[in-house]
C-alpha cells in the first residue's frame, strides 16, 4: 500500500510518502497551501514520484480542505481520504463527541499504537500541545490540551513592550544572563515541568502505566535532558494517517 500522507496544521503542512509501514520524502512547509500552493503541489508531486494508491489528508484547518482536495485531484487524479472519527482504524473512539476530535490527533494515536502498543500516551509539540491517550484495550479516550511552546513565545512578545521574539532552538543555559537567555530557560525547563505534571496526573488518575512517545516540531526540544521516557518519533502523525488508509482500504471522498 502505498499513498500520499499530508497533514494540515495550523502554522506548517506535512507530506510525505507511506509505503511498507514507513514514510519517506517528507517535506515540512510553513504556511500552508493558501500562501504557498506551489510549493505544496511539488511537495505531493516528490512524494506520489511513481505509483501511489491514493491519498490521505488529516487537516485542523477546515477552510483549507476544499484546496487540497483540488491539489490532489489535479496532481493524482484521485479524491483524498479525509481522516475523521468514522473512519475504520487501529483504535475505538470512545468519545462524547468523536467529530470534534482533531485528525492529527487520531492520527496520533493511531500511528503510536500501530507502532509502539498500548496502553499509550502520545504528546504532539505543535502549535498545541496535545496528550492523547489509549487504553490497554486499545480505547481512544480523550486527552489534554495547552498552549504550544510557539504560543508562548509569541504571547510574550506580542503583549510586552520589551521582551524580544526568541527561537525555540540551541542549548538550554543554566542561568538567564540575558532577557532572550532567560526566555529559553522559562519555555523550556517551565515546559518540561507543564509535561511532567499532566502525564503524572494521567498516570495517577487512571492507574495505567502507560508507553510515553512524542512527535511534533518541538518535542526534541523541548524534551532534551528532562529525564522523562518519552520516544520522540518526529514522523508519528504522518505514519498514523498511512495506518488510516491502510485500514479504511483507501475509501475517497
Amino acid at each position: 500500500m502505498r499513498c500520499v500522507v499530508i497533514d494540515v496544521g495550523n502554522t506548517s503542512t506535512g507530506i510525505g510518502l507511506y509505503a511498507g509501514g514507513r514514510v519517506t520524502r517528507v517535506t515540512h512547509l510553513k504556511g500552508g497551501i493558501a500562501k504557498r500552493p506551489e510549493e505544496c503541489a511539488a511537495a505531493v508531486r516528490r512524494a506520489a514520484r511513481g505509483t501511489v494508491n491514493g491519498a490521505v489528508l488529516g487537516s485542523v484547518v477546515p477552510r483549507v480542505n476544499a484546496a487540497w482536495r483540488a491539489l490532489v485531484r489535479r496532481e493524482l487524479g484521485c479524491v483524498p481520504l479525509v481522516v475523521r472519527a468514522g473512519l475504520p482504524m487501529e483504535v475505538a473512539v470512545d468519545y462524547p463527541e468523536p467529530e470534534t476530535i482533531g485528525a492529527d490527533r487520531l492520527a496520533d494515536a493511531c500511528g503510536g499504537v500501530r507502532r509502539y502498543g498500548a496502553p499509550l500516551i502520545v504528546a504532539d509539540f505543535g502549535t498545541a500541545l496535545t496528550f492523547d491517550v489509549v487504553t490497554p484495550d486499545r480505547r481512544y479516550v480523550g486527552g489534554v490540551i495547552t498552549p504550544g511552546l510557539p504560543l508562548m513565545t509569541e504571547y510574550l512578545y506580542e503583549r510586552t513592550a520589551l521582551l524580544p521574539r526568541v527561537g525555540l532552538e540551541g542549548p538550554c543555559p543554566r542561568l538567564g544572563r540575558s532577557t532572550r537567555q532567560a526566555m529559553r530557560i522559562g519555555a523550556q525547563v517551565g515546559y518540561r515541568g507543564i509535561v511532567r505534571e499532566i502525564v503524572t496526573y494521567l498516570c495517577e488518575t487512571s492507574g495505567h502505566d502507560y508507553r510515553l512517545v512524542a512527535t511534533g516540531g518541538y518535542a526534541g526540544w523541548a524534551l532534551k535532558d528532562s529525564g522523562m521516557p518519552f520516544t520522540v518519533d518526529p514522523e508519528l502523525t504522518l505514519f498514523g494517517l498511512g495506518c488510516i488508509f491502510e485500514s479504511s482500504s483507501g475509501i475517497g471522498q
